[in-house]
């Protein structure tokens, strides 16, 4: 894309999306996450009132009175944006392309922590991490993670869910809201999504095209898989081939939700141009 058609592209997008996080996403955003976690600040002498639980013994021991431990919380949270940028993801067959959907969720993910003064990061991955943009706060920062993920190569190659979340893991040792945007197209080790649940508040979004679920009869055609190379002739009049895919893709989704809700983490599926907002604003609720 040329400068000035990148430019337009993100300030639509904001446009699209200031509405959304300025009203309900941002104030629910606000209420589910902050002064998560707590931290320890001081210890001072018992007062009446004070928690049990929050006793320090050692030092009650030492001093013969009680004292208690005083928490404060730790009211600057980071998330992280993984997402995917395998070929895949650059098809549609509606007004938008997986990826600039998806663009528009991360900016509306990112404007929401960015009015909670939390920092906003992300991770591109395909087949392996290609971009690593650190955390920070502000408008400006989460505009420039707009931009990346319209400009970015689409790789011709699988993604890999779990070397993305392996990654995030080993460099952000800290609780992080980490957000997984993918078709989800590839194979992945159900394993490490509840490794990355239990560290972090995972939440993964399947971004489709209607046309990812169902082949429509055309006839005879050749199908070719963006991503592998790999190439075959199908005859889609046959009720019983979109039968079948259909099926497969529906098998797949099901073992997406069951994986996701076992590992305990949350998981939407969302369609290229669907209303995606009052869906996040309930997942924020339920927080």
């Amino acid at each position: 894309m040329q400068i000035k058609e990148i430019v337009k592209k993100v300030k639509q997008i904001e446009i699209r999306t200031k509405r959304k996080t300025e009203s309900s996403l941002m104030g629910q955003y606000h209420s589910a996450f902050k002064g998560q976690g707590m931290t320890f600040s001081e210890v001072r002498q018992y007062q009446f009132g004070d928690e049990i639980r929050r006793i320090d013994w050692n030092k009650t021991a030492r001093f013969q009175e009680p004292f208690v431990k005083v928490m404060e919380e730790e009211r600057e949270l980071t998330m992280m944006i993984l997402v995917d940028i395998s070929a895949s993801m650059n098809y549609g067959t509606k007004n938008q392309l997986k990826r600039e959907f998806v663009a528009e969720i991360a900016a509306s993910l990112g404007f929401s922590a960015a009015g909670n003064n939390d920092k906003v990061g992300m991770i591109l991955f395909a087949d392996k991490v290609y971009k690593v943009i650190p955390p920070q706060k502000g408008r400006k920062h989460v505009l420039s993670i707009i931009s990346s993920i319209l400009t970015a190569d689409y790789v011709p190659a699988e993604s890999k869910v779990d070397s993305a979340l392996h990654y995030m893991m080993s460099i952000f040792k800290r609780k992080s809201l980490v957000f997984l945007l993918s078709d989800f197209e590839d194979d992945y080790d159900a394993k490490i999504l509840a490794v990355a649940s239990k560290k972090h508040q995972l939440l993964g979004i399947r971004v489709f095209d209607d046309k990812d679920n169902e082949i429509p009869d055309v006839g005879y055609a050749l199908l070719h898989d963006s991503e592998t190379g790999r190439e075959i002739y199908v005859n889609t009049s046959s009720a019983r081939w979109r039968y079948t895919f259909a099926e497969a893709q529906k098998q797949k989704l099901k073992k997406l939700e069951t994986d996701f809700s076992d590992s305990s983490a949350g998981f939407m599926n969302i369609e290229t141009g669907e209303e995606y907002s009052k869906m996040l604003y309930q997942y924020f609720q339920k927080k």
